[in-house]
C-alpha cells in the first residue's frame, strides 16, 4: 500500500495493509547479505561528504516564502540586484504547479500565503500579471478570498510596501518588553523562535514603515476597492472574541501612549536584539528573526554599513544554496551540529571503529561547538550552570535539549585521544539537560514549562506554534542518553519514563513533534524504553510494534504524511515509502527485539532495494517538522543517516546492548 501525496484534493489515504504476522524463522541469510551491502555503500557515502572540519550539512529545503521574503527585505532595504532576482525567480517558479499554486511541502496541497509570497516575488522579477502562470495563480488567490485571507505574517510584509494598511493589522505594542515574566504574554512566554521574531516586529508594528510599492497587486482581491471587509468579532465569551477585544484596545492605545514609553521601549527591544545577535551575524540561527531583526534595526536608524546590520545582511547571504541549474534556494535554518551527530551515530552503529580518524574529527568539532554561557533558556533557570549544544552552526543563546541529548550519544560512540575533554563536556550536558526537565517530568525543546495558553490565542501569532511545550520524541531521547549514562533508574529519568508512557496513543504509537509524525515520535519512544531497560514484551512495546506492522506499506517500507498533523484517523502512519521514516520504523522495530520478524525483513529489503548505486537514497517527500502543518522540512541528509543507522544496527546489532537498564 502507499498512500497517494500527489494531489491537493486532501482526500483520505488508502488502508494500511493488514498487521504483517511475526516470523519464528530466522531471516534469510540472503537479505542478511543484502543489507551487509548496503551498508557498506551507505557508510562509503556519509563519510565522503564530511567537511575538512569535521562537521556534515545537508541542504535544509523548507518552501518557497523563505525566497520570497528574502527578496522582499531587499526590496525594502534598496538592495536588491538582477542576478539575485532572476536567481531566487528561477527557483520559484520551479517550485510552481500546473494549477499555478505553491504548496508548503512535497506533494501537499496548494497554500494560499505562500502562493501569495511567491506571486507577489515573480512580480519583483518582472513576471507580468498577464503571464499564463501568473494569471493561474491570481485566479486561485481569489478564489480562496484573496490577499484578506492570507496569514497575519504575509500581510505585514505587503503592509511594508503599502499593499495592505497597517491598521488592518494585528497591533503588537513594544512595550511588551518590560512586562516582567509573571505576567501572562510576556517575551519568555513565547517559545524561543516566536521571542525571537515577536520582538523586532514590535519595533515595525510600531513604526509602520511604508515604501514606494513597485507595482499595485488589485489583482489579488477579491474586491480592491473593499480589501478588507468588517467581520463580526466572535463571542465575548470565547477566548477568541476576547483576544479580538484585546486586540482593538491595544489599537486604541497606539493613539494615547506617551510617546517617550515607547521611544523607551523600541529602544530596549533595539537592545535585546543586538545583545542577542550572534557571532556570525544572525539572530538564533534561523531566517524569520534575522530578517525582522534587520528591518526593525534599520528603522531604529542603523545603517546598511554598520556593522550589526552588514553582518546581518552576510549571514542571510549564507543561507542561499546554489543549485546546478542557476536557482537560488534559502535555507530556513543551517543543521550542521544535528547532521553531525546524526551521521556519527549512523556510522558507529554502521561498524566503523570507534577511533576512525573521521569520527575523531567529527567529536573535535562537536566538542569545540559546545555552548559555556548562559543563554535565554537562563531566565527560567538562573542557577544551573550552562553546558550543550545548539542546532546552528552559531546559536549560543539557544541551546537545545534535543542536540544536547543526540551529541552525548554520539560522543559515547567515539574513542577520543582525549577522553577527559570527552567525559568533562559530557558531564556538563547531562547535567543542564537534566536541569532543563519540565515540572510535567518531560522534556521540550530549548525551554522549561513554555506552556502558556496565551501565546497561540494571539491575533497576531497564526504562523505556526508559538510555544515549547515537552513532546515525546525529545523526551525519549533525552532519556536514552540518560540510560546509556547510567541514569536509567535515576528518580528524574523515571519521571520521563511515566510522562511517555502516559502519552502513548490508544493504537500504540507516539505523537511526533519535531519529525512526521506519529512513525517518527514511535521510532523515538521505543528505543528509548529499550535502552531504560523495558522489555520487548512490555504491553507498551508490545502495542508499538503492532501498530508499526499495521501501519507497513505493501512495498515494505513505511511512510507518513504531514497531513497526520491535521487529520489523524486519515493519515496516521499513512503515506509514500521514503527511506527516513522506513528507517524510523525498523529502529523501532529492532530495539524492540522484531529482528527476525517478516516486518523487519521487508523493511530492509526495501530499503536495500531503493538504495542508488553510489549508496544514497532518494527522498523528495519532507520527513521533518518546524511547525506541525503549518511549517515543514525537508532534511537532505535524514535520508542517509537514518536508513545507515537502521541497517547497521540490523547488521550490528542494538548499540550499548551491553549497558541496557542503566
Amino acid at each position: 500500500m502507499t498512500a497517494t501525496t500527489d494531489g491537493s484534493t486532501g482526500a483520505l489515504p488508502p488502508r494500511a495493509a493488514a498487521a504483517s504476522e511475526t516470523s519464528t524463522t530466522p531471516v534469510a541469510a540472503g537479505v542478511h547479505d543484502v543489507a551487509v551491502h548496503a551498508v557498506r555503500r551507505a557508510t562509503d557515502n556519509l563519510l565522503s561528504r564530511q567537511d575538512a572540519e569535521g562537521w556534515w550539512k545537508g541542504d535544509l529545503e523548507t518552501n518557497v516564502t523563505m525566497d520570497a521574503e528574502d527578496l522582499l527585505l531587499r526590496q525594502f532595504l534598496g538592495i536588491r540586484d538582477e542576478s539575485t532576482t532572476a536567481a531566487s525567480a528561477l527557483f520559484i517558479r520551479g517550485e510552481q504547479r500546473e494549477d499555478g499554486t505553491w504548496a508548503t511541502f512535497y506533494g501537499g496541497p496548494a497554500e494560499l500565503s505562500a502562493t501569495i509570497e511567491a506571486y507577489v516575488a515573480l512580480r519583483l522579477a518582472g513576471d507580468e500579471p498577464e503571464a499564463p502562470h501568473m494569471a493561474r495563480a491570481a485566479e486561485w488567490i481569489r478564489a480562496q478570498g484573496g490577499i484578506v485571507a492570507a496569514r497575519v505574517f504575509t500581510r505585514i510584509w505587503l503592509a511594508l510596501f503599502g499593499w495592505w494598511k497597517w491598521e488592518d493589522l494585528p497591533e503588537l505594542p513594544p512595550e511588551l518588553i518590560y512586562f516582567p515574566t509573571w505576567v501572562p504574554l510576556n517575551i519568555y512566554d513565547f517559545g524561543c523562535w516566536a521571542r525571537q521574531t515577536i520582538v523586532p516586529l514590535t519595533i515595525v508594528s510600531a513604526q509602520r514603515p511604508v515604501r514606494p510599492a513597485p507595482f499595485p497587486l488589485d489583482e489579488l482581491h477579491t474586491d480592491p476597492a473593499n480589501p478588507n471587509p468588517p467581520k463580526p468579532l466572535a463571542s465575548a465569551a470565547s477566548w477568541d472574541g476576547a483576544f479580538q477585544r484585546l486586540d482593538k484596545a491595544l489599537h486604541q492605545l497606539r493613539r494615547i501612549a506617551p510617546r517617550r514609553l515607547r521611544r523607551s521601549a523600541m529602544n530596549t527591544a533595539a537592545r535585546w536584539i543586538i545583545e542577542r545577535q550572534e557571532n556570525d551575524g544572525c539572530w538564533g540561527g534561523i531566517q524569520p528573526p534575522a530578517v525582522y531583526s534587520v528591518i526593525a534595526l534599520h528603522l531604529m536608524g542603523y545603517d546598511l554599513q554598520h556593522p550589526v546590520m552588514r553582518e546581518g545582511l552576510a549571514s542571510l547571504d549564507r543561507f542561499a544554496v546554489m543549485r546546478e541549474d542557476g536557482a537560488r534556494m534559502i535555507e530556513a535554518c543551517q543543521s550542521p551540529v544535528w547532521d553531525t551527530c546524526l551521521a556519527t551515530i549512523a556510522l558507529a552503529d554502521a561498524g566503523v571503529p570507534a577511533d576512525h580518524p573521521q569520527l575523531v574529527k567529527a567529536a573535535d568539532w562537536m566538542l569545540g561547538e559546545e555552548i559555556v554561557r548562559p543563554g535565554d533558556w537562563a531566565v527560567r533557570r538562573p542557577g544551573l550552570p550552562p553546558g550543550g549544544w545548539a542546532f546552528e552552526f552559531h546559536n549560543d543563546n539557544y541551546p537545545d535539549i534535543d542536540d544536547t541529548a543526540e551529541v552525548i550519544l554520539a560522543l559515547r560512540r567515539v574513542r577520543h585521544h582525549d577522553p577527559e575533554r570527552v567525559e568533562k563536556a559530557i558531564g556538563r550536558g547531562v547535567r543542564w539537560n537534566l536541569g532543563m526537565q519540565s515540572r510535567n517530568g518531560a522534556w521540550g525543546a530549548f525551554d522549561v514549562d513554555n506552556t502558556s495558553p496565551f501565546p497561540n490565542r494571539l491575533p497576531f501569532c497564526d504562523f505556526g506554534e508559538v510555544i515549547d511545550p515537552p513532546s515525546a520524541d525529545v523526551t525519549a531521547h533525552v532519556v536514552e542518553m540518560l540510560a546509556v549514562e547510567g541514569l536509567a533508574h535515576d528518580p528524574r529519568t523515571r519521571r520521563g519514563i511515566q510522562w511517555l508512557l502516559a502519552e502513548q496513543e490508544p493504537d500504540g504509537s507516539w505523537f511526533g513533534r519535531w519529525g512526521v509524525n506519529y512513525v517518527y515520535g514511535t521510532g523515538s519512544v521505543v528505543p528509548a524504553l529499550v535502552a531504560a531497560g523495558f522489555p520487548g514484551s512490555h504491553p507498551a512495546i508490545r502495542r508499538a510494534v503492532l501498530w508499526l506492522e499495521s501501519v507497513q506499506n505493501d512495498d515494505g517500507g513505511w511512510g507518513e504524511d504531514l497531513r497526520s498533523y491535521q487529520d489523524t484517523k486519515g493519515w496516521s502512519g499513512q503515506g509514500a515509502s521514503t527511506a527516513s521514516q522506513t528507517a524510523w520504523a525498523l529502529m523501532a522495530l529492532l530495539a524492540a527485539g522484531e529482528r527476525e520478524s517478516k516486518a523487519v525483513e521487508r523493511g530492509v529489503e526495501w530499503l536495500a532495494t531503493t538504495q542508488r548505486e553510489d549508496g544514497s537514497w532518494d527522498e523528495p517527500y519532507f520527513t521533518g517538522t518546524g511547525f506541525p502543518w503549518d511549517f515543514s522540512i525537508n532534511y537532505h541528509l535524514y535520508r542517509q543517516v537514518f536508513p545507515l543507522t537502521a541497517l547497521g544496527r540490523y547488521v550490528h546489532g542494538e548499540p550499548f546492548a551491553e549497558a541496557k537498564g542503566g
